[in-house]
């Protein structure tokens, strides 16, 4: 079994090539609930709602979120009614929020209702909330204390991040399967996502940290960062705020306590180089393509990690040069 951690576009994309080398039924997914909302009476989970689309095969590939082919008439009918239309769902995805706004309503955790929503898309693969209990993802700017999906969608990422807190992480617990799916695991992967604000609500839940630092399983994390920015987004930002670096460096030290790999593109060979020989413990460095441009992309990505997590324990990776895959 492979455990996935993940959050955002890009861990929809990573875990979209991942069902195309694995089984489905070998992958359990443990998802960011950190951004969730209430958005018109209605509980909104976009990155759970992203893996499920990609999943059912309904997600849209041009915009990377919501359902393809879809419709806003329901969204241009409340705009002229006056109620506020910048956070965007559309008419199908409109069904996906209402179906868990009842089910939640009936008396079933987060947990059941992904659960029952994925059986009714004919989902094979397991996917977890990180915690049924509700954690919330605070950004403070100058603008003051926003939720994420004010500051990522509504004001578009533009405030200068001074901090970023989970709030209520403190007294969630774990979703029913979470920490067993990492310990148990063959392999855990942290996808491409935004260390902070994607993977970083999962590892503020009690018992996630200690389970990832407590498995047997060889633990792999591929950097959504590239040089000295992100690939998209504001995740070199975000890890600024929290004083980490924005580079592989950065990301490896955010990891620090339980990483076993790291991959990372093959523009940052020199960096790998670096990081290597300043660590001297167990992290290993693998450099590959990680750049999906193409679905392809996806699919060779997802190999050659999983490829990486079985070679002998030593840096793949040669200043300067591009690697052909092992």
């Amino acid at each position: 079994m492979i455990t996935v951690l993940t959050g955002g576009t890009g861990g929809a994309k990573f875990v979209d090539g991942l069902r195309h080398v694995v089984a489905p039924e070998e992958l359990t997914i443990v998802v960011n609930t950190g951004d969730d909302t209430l958005w018109s009476g209605l509980h909104v989970s976009p990155d759970i709602d992203s893996i499920i689309y990609m999943l059912a095969d309904k997600l849209s590939p041009e915009r990377g979120w919501g359902v393809e082919h879809d419709t806003f008439y329901c969204l241009k009918t409340m705009g002229e009614m006056g109620e506020p239309t910048w956070f965007t769902v559309g008419d199908r995805d409109l069904a996906m929020h209402l179906l868990r706004t009842k089910l939640l309503a009936e008396g079933k955790t987060l947990s059941k209702a992904i659960s029952e929503i994925a059986m009714r898309l004919g989902i094979k693969a397991r996917v977890l909330p990180m915690t049924d209990s509700r954690v919330e993802t605070r950004i403070l700017t100058a603008a003051g204390e926003l939720n994420f999906q004010e500051y990522f969608v509504q004001r578009r990422h533009r405030d200068e991040v001074k901090q970023v807190r989970f709030a209520g992480s403190e007294h969630a617990v774990a979703a029913g399967g979470v920490v067993d799916a990492i310990r148990n695991a063959e392999l855990v992967l942290l996808a491409p996502s935004n260390p902070v604000t994607s993977i970083g609500p999962i590892l503020s839940v009690p018992g996630v940290r200690d389970a990832l630092r407590a498995t047997d399983a060889e633990v792999a994390a591929v950097s959504p960062i590239v040089g000295e920015s992100a690939v998209t987004g504001p995740a070199g930002a975000m890890l600024a705020s929290q004083g980490f670096a924005t580079s592989i460096a950065g990301v490896a030290d955010f990891y620090r306590d339980f990483l076993d790999i790291l991959v990372v593109d093959t523009q940052d060979s020199f960096a790998a180089a670096d990081l290597q020989a300043a660590r001297r413990d167990k992290l290993r460095v693998h450099c590959t393509s990680t750049i999906m441009r193409k679905h392809g992309d996806r699919i060779a990505l997802a190999r050659e990690v999983i490829e990486a997590c079985r070679q002998s324990p030593t840096m793949n990776c040669k200043a300067g040069a591009v690697l052909e895959r092992a």
